[in-house]
């Protein structure tokens, strides 16, 4: 009981850093900031820091597997808290994931959406996942946390820039030691892979006609890191 006390408070001492982050210009703070035109209410922002406060915790002492991408995006994160995670997944509506596989507990939209937007990465991130790993295995996350768009859209996204980059290095540093047990973090596109240093595997970015690639890359790192950590296994039973 104490040592999951003690998961939970890094938790939530980990959303309360994004919380904290200072404002920067055309950048929405999923998890402090109120967006009056398309959240359905003043509460989003901390409906979506409960998300991820959940959703992180109910992982900390499971995940072996850390996807990372480029950041936040506006029919994803943005209304959810989570990265490449859609509304419409986590209010079950994309019968190939079950929202439990999110996070076990009561969920709410943020956004003015009935459904909630449908984000194409989650829609092929989730159900490819999940049939490779359990879902409490692997954590997905972004280089930048928070959601970049274009001057006075709050609604489109744009590519972080080296300076959002710089500001937000420490969070993804503080965000790797939340999983004690990780075995393999994996960049998704070349923002990931410049943000890890290029220190980890890079796979194609599902978006504009990368699922195929996509999914084949990261089933196969999967499948080599699984056949690695049995060898290991076996060669300290010998």
């Amino acid at each position: 009981m104490a040592d999951a006390l003690s998961q939970m408070k890094r938790v939530k001492s980990f959303v309360d850093l994004l919380r904290s982050l200072p404002e920067m210009d055309q950048v929405f703070n999923p998890w402090r900031d109120y967006d009056e035109v398309n959240d359905a209410g003043p509460d989003a922002p901390s409906i979506r820091a409960d998300n991820l406060t959940r959703y992180l915790s109910q992982r900390t002492k499971s995940a072996r597997l850390l996807l990372i991408a480029e950041a936040a995006g506006y029919r994803g994160c943005k209304f959810t808290g989570i990265a490449m995670t859609s509304e419409r997944i986590l209010l079950g509506h994309l019968p190939a994931v079950s929202p439990d596989r999110v996070f076990a507990a009561d969920k709410r939209a943020t956004s003015r959406l009935a459904k909630g937007f449908s984000e194409p990465t989650a829609s092929i991130v989730w159900p490819h996942l999940c049939t490779l790993l359990p879902a409490q295995e692997f954590v997905l996350w972004n280089a930048f946390p928070c959601h970049p768009h274009r001057p006075g859209e709050p609604l489109s996204n744009r590519q972080p820039n080296r300076s959002e980059l710089d500001r937000t290095a420490h969070l993804l540093e503080e965000f790797t030691r939340l999983f004690p047990v990780c075995k393999q973090i994996i960049a998704v596109g070349n923002v990931a892979e410049g943000a890890l240093n290029e220190q980890w595997p890079r796979v194609r970015h599902p978006a504009f006609g990368g699922a195929v690639k996509f999914r084949t890359q990261i089933q196969d790192l999967i499948a080599k890191s699984s056949h690695s950590i049995i060898s290991q296994a076996m060669t300290l039973a010998e």
